[in-house]
């Protein structure tokens, strides 16, 4: 009985001895890791003092008020409108000679090279349907010029095909002459757009008229009409 008790008490001497040393173990452990962090901060502190000494006093900004931030309009290509306006205007001469070009008939239709007699028939007979008019009534001949160019190539364009271009009968002029209806045939003859016009029927504006064919386009077209005169 006295031996049972004996190596009972040495199982719990060691059993307290190991339990000791992991205590130490954890107790050193711990001391460890608050050395480590005491120099963590210690070095923290150091470069801070280090950087306070480097650049020494430090002054806040004065606030500054800023002005309202205004949007700026949005920029429009003007040069480009003045180069196409004087493309247009260098295009077009008033020179030119168109009564060699025009058909000899009532119409005086006038069809580009490789264009056959029967396109400028169906264009009078209305096949095509009349997509955008230009009424150059009043206009001066250097103002019909251009607004006759800028036409025709926004319709081209917006993909259209058959316009009219209304010059009138000049009834109202020196001698009941149409004075525009010259100018605008030679014009549009040199519009390389155009491939074919004939005198309007008396139900699309007769002799105060033109029917205007124009080159189909591939590119896809633009979802707005041109300006009407």
């Amino acid at each position: 009985m006295k031996a049972r008790h004996l190596s009972e008490l040495g199982a719990l001497k060691k059993s307290l001895q190991q339990a000791r040393h992991l205590a130490a173990e954890a107790a050193e452990r711990e001391r460890q890791q608050h050395a480590r962090e005491r120099e963590r901060h210690a070095r923290e502190q150091r470069e801070r003092n280090l950087f306070a000494v480097t650049v020494g006093p430090v002054v806040p900004l004065r606030e500054i008020a800023l002005a309202p931030h205004r949007a700026r309009p949005p920029a429009t290509a003007r040069q480009r409108e003045r180069d196409e306006a004087a493309v247009m205007l260098e295009a077009i001469s008033d020179e030119f000679d168109v009564e060699s070009l025009l058909d000899t008939d009532d119409a005086l239709s006038y069809r580009r090279a490789g264009i056959g007699p029967e396109v400028v028939r169906k264009l009078r007979r209305g096949v095509w349907a009349i997509q955008a008019q230009l009424d150059l009534h009043g206009a001066r001949r250097d103002e019909a010029r251009e607004r006759l160019g800028r036409f025709v190539q926004d319709a081209r364009r917006a993909g259209l095909r058959c316009v009219r271009v209304i010059h009138g009968k000049g009834n109202g002029s020196p001698g009941r002459e149409p004075v525009l209806k010259g100018k605008v045939q030679s014009w549009l003859v040199q519009k390389k757009e155009v491939i074919a016009f004939t005198q309007a029927r008396a139900s699309d504006g007769g002799t105060g008229a033109l029917l205007v064919l124009l080159a189909p386009t591939t590119a896809r077209p633009v979802r707005r009409d041109p300006k009407l005169g």
